[in-house]
């Protein structure tokens, strides 16, 4: 969780700092589009594994899932990530509406992180001795 939270924190700071140098007359630099596409795959991928991690050992340990707020809170992180990757996609000048989309559901991601983040340490606490 941690690791996604980074590469959250990353990811804005590369968004905002691309967003202020758009805003300027001066280009972003080249590789910044780069660095912020591979971190949005790195997270998505990193969400995907985690809910995987999150399925697995949850079975294993109680034979049902649902069983806590976690798990709707990290399937509404998954949804919007892959909606965010998606939004990001469509980014273009004909397509004004995906920007700000993307915008919001990463405001909404921002949030939901908290959440599962807190039910997450909760659901830890169960494993440990």
């Amino acid at each position: 969780m941690g690791l996604t939270l980074t590469g959250y924190g990353l990811l804005a700071t590369t968004g905002l700092y691309w967003a202020y140098r758009r805003r300027q007359t001066d280009a972003p630099p080249a590789g910044l589009r780069l660095l912020h596409l591979t971190l949005g795959i790195a997270l998505v991928l990193l969400v995907l594994l985690l809910l995987a991690i999150g399925i697995v050992g949850t079975l294993g340990e109680y034979g049902r899932l649902g069983h806590s707020v976690h798990l709707p809170l990290g399937l509404s992180v998954v949804g919007l990530v892959l909606a965010s990757a998606w939004s990001a996609s469509r980014i273009s000048p004909a397509r004004p509406w995906a920007r700000t989309l993307h915008l919001a559901l990463n405001g909404g991601l921002a949030l939901t992180l908290a959440g599962v983040g807190l039910s997450g340490w909760q659901v830890v606490q169960k494993y440990l001795p």
